[in-house]
């Protein structure tokens, strides 16, 4: 049992532990060119999202209308006869 406790203390102490860089390089930690495009990319695909889904909302509020209009004509209509 000793032996196996001398081993693990051996191979904690072998092991080493990561040290910090001892320089910043601001190059390294920015997304650069293909980040802004990819973002850039993302932004347009959102923007041409939302356009279409206010369109299709304002198209199905609309035919909702006409189909309101349409029935209360209708209903007038055989009310009168």
């Amino acid at each position: 049992m000793l032996h196996l406790l001398d081993a693990v203390e051996a191979l904690i102490a072998a092991t080493p532990s990561p040290s910090p860089s001892p320089q910043f390089d601001p190059v390294t930690v920015t997304p650069g060119w293909v980040g802004f495009v990819i973002t850039f990319l993302i932004a347009i695909v959102t923007v041409a999202l939302i356009l279409d889904m206010t369109r299709r909302v304002r198209r199905v509020r609309y035919r909702a209308e006409v189909r309101e209009m349409l029935d209360a004509e209708e209903a007038s209509e055989s009310n009168d006869k």
